[in-house]
């Protein structure tokens, strides 16, 4: 009795914003069923180009009661996404997961510099990448991708604002449950998780799942120490993010405790 669904709820971003940890954590819910992997079918053309029925058929099973989640972070930045997935379906419900400009764009710099070191390239250090001749770099992608308004206008132009519900990323690392019964309420779900479902890691210093008698961690390529930034530099994003954030938090009715 089951089959594969077109997703009824996408997580469209944002990256190094938690999308995973959400997805694993909504995971725990009975009538919710995740798809694998990142399908990048929105915001990659040569995947779009396959058609709804290749999008699908990366879809896991799941029942008539269930909803079906996938999640491609790189869609929140994408600038044909939002008219692709509205043409898919123009009703269906969005989940963006943020957290602090700033901290997201050293995540981003941490991500790839760990990727550089395991592929013995070349590396440089975050102030080199992000200060170029004494001023902020803001064509660099990592700063790029933190401008949630500018990402969020295209958004707001293909889908009301009751139909995107964003996750506070800081707040689901810190204390999950609150997050995520606010998700639940959203996807109109019956309140299933608990906070049994979670335990402190204090090894890897974030909340871990425990769920259907078996407990996991999120994959050791998450929570990597930062590197330490130098002050004054993390003036200057504090500062350059500060307008953004201020016309972000207009856009959605929402303010966020940001830098």
């Amino acid at each position: 009795g089951t089959s594969r669904q077109i997703p009824q709820t996408i997580i469209i971003g944002v990256r190094k914003g938690g999308t995973r940890a959400l997805l694993e954590m909504l995971d725990i819910h009975p009538n919710i069923v995740v798809a694998a992997t990142e399908v990048h079918f929105f915001d990659w053309d040569e995947n779009y180009v396959k058609g709804i029925d290749w999008y699908r058929s990366l879809m896991p099973f799941s029942y008539g009661n269930q909803i079906t989640i996938e999640k491609t972070p790189g869609y929140f930045t994408s600038p044909q996404a939002p008219e692709r997935i509205h043409d898919m379906n123009s009703s269906i419900k969005l989940l963006l997961i943020l957290r602090d400009p700033t901290e997201r764009v050293i995540s981003d710099y941490t991500q790839v510099y760990y990727n550089r070191v395991e592929s013995h390239k070349p590396v440089q250090l975050f102030e080199d990448i992000v200060i170029k001749n004494g001023a902020l770099n803001t064509r660099y992608k990592a700063i790029q991708r933190s401008l949630y308004d500018v990402h969020m206008e295209k958004w707001l132009k293909h889908f009301s604002l009751d139909q995107i519900h964003i996750v506070d990323g800081n707040t689901l690392i810190k204390d999950p449950l609150p997050e995520l019964q606010k998700v639940e309420r959203f996807l109109n779900l019956p309140s299933r998780i608990m906070s049994s479902n979670f335990y402190f890691n204090q090894t890897k210093g974030f909340y871990c799942i425990r769920s259907d008698g078996r407990e996991r961690c999120l994959h050791e390529s998450k929570g990597r120490p930062h590197p330490l930034v130098n002050n004054t530099v993390l003036e200057q994003l504090y500062s350059y993010f500060r307008e953004h954030n201020a016309k972000f938090y207009r856009m959605v009715n929402h303010s966020f405790d940001w830098h």
